[in-house]
């Protein structure tokens, strides 16, 4: 059986998730090592299990160039939902190991979380130097792609000056009520950052508004097909998906980048402590984190329609704006808020928009 199909296999698993757990941990972990980057990788061996949340057909593509690189190993998938992987990782604190070697997670928050309870492993990556966006100095996370939160609408359905361009707009405009959709924060991590800084911008009244439009809160798929048909007229999703589609299906849809700001959400990878993790290869998750961090690993996270974190990258997602760019106008995140008050979030984002 070769290693794809094992990595297959995993995947197809994503539905087999458990119950929630919420288990406090003391802190601990070792000193952070270091190591220098190296072209030949064909002395790490091992296994090696990642939970993330990046798309499938990205992750099949970053899969076949983890194999290339590192023909020795045994590097497998996971793949959920932000609330499905966190609901999966609570499940398996409690019953005191985890599933996995390393994270790739959909937003910081959850680092945070995660190196609180001292279930990571610190390691301090020759390539940090090379970030634009912040990671922890101690080396628990570090981010390795670039997703953000925007607008789009499709021009063959409605003109761009009728419908909203700001992220304000689109909660309190009367003009599309009953046209929108957005994600689930409950379920999507980078939905969640993105509720919890317009929270913070516009107050828990962007709830209401969010309610009153009588918004559709659905995944991005069903959302990205009401837009070709005309049933929503203007959608908050990530700009990967709708330059995914612009150029694998020649989508005419079109992103808005909001006039109030852009929401850039960093997504992070950790390794998992040797005292937490399935496969005890450290060793291979930091050659990993490396690869990723490198331009090699950067030009496959590119390709799947996302933004790199290295300064002055040379390359684009396909049909994408400059970083900096959008960097030059976003609504920013408090990640301690997305921590700390996730809870709370969620239950008034339920209260004012998914139980009307």
């Amino acid at each position: 059986m070769n290693h794809m199909t094992n990595r297959l296999r995993v995947l197809a698993v994503l539905a087999l998730v458990l119950a929630l757990g919420n288990p406090v941990f003391a802190g601990g972990g070792r000193q952070p090592s270091s190591s220098s980057p190296s072209g030949n990788t064909s002395d790490v061996s091992g296994k090696l299990m990642i939970y993330t949340s990046i798309y499938e057909d990205v992750i099949e593509a970053l899969d076949e160039a983890l194999e290339k690189k590192f023909p020795n190993a045994d590097i497998q998938f996971f793949y959920g939902g932000t609330g499905n992987l966190q609901a999966k990782i609570a499940a398996e604190m409690d019953a005191g190991k985890l599933g996995c070697d390393l994270l790739l997670v959909a937003e910081p928050s959850y680092s945070l979380e995660l190196k609180e309870r001292g279930l990571l492993h610190p390691y301090i990556s020759p390539y940090a130097d090379r970030l634009a966006f912040d990671y922890d100095k101690e080396g628990y996370w570090y981010p390795v792609r670039i997703c953000n939160m925007v607008l789009a609408y499709n021009p063959e359905k409605v003109a761009k000056n009728t419908i909203p361009n700001s992220l304000r707009d689109f909660a309190f405009d009367s003009s599309v009520r009953g046209l929108i959709s957005m994600g689930n924060p409950l379920t999507s991590g980078t939905t969640m950052a993105a509720v919890t800084a317009l929270r913070d911008k516009y107050g828990y009244e962007y709830f209401q508004g969010l309610g009153n439009q009588g918004v559709k809160v659905e995944s991005g798929s069903v959302a990205l097909t009401k837009l070709q048909t005309g049933e929503c007229k203007v959608i908050m999703i990530l700009e990967e998906s709708i330059l995914k589609v612009r150029e694998e299906d020649d989508s005419k849809l079109e992103v808005i980048y909001p006039t109030d700001g852009t929401i850039i959400i960093p997504s992070t990878v950790m390794t998992v402590a040797d005292q937490w993790n399935a496969n005890k290869n450290t060793k291979l998750a930091e050659a990993i984190t490396d690869w990723l961090l490198s331009d090699e690993g950067q030009e496959n996270i590119v390709k799947g329609w996302m933004h790199s974190p290295i300064k002055n990258f040379s390359k684009l997602p396909y049909d994408g704006i400059p970083t900096t760019q959008i960097m030059a106008n976003q609504i920013p995140v408090n990640w301690e808020n997305v921590y700390r008050q996730r809870e709370e979030i969620r239950t008034r984002f339920e209260e004012y928009v998914t139980r009307r």
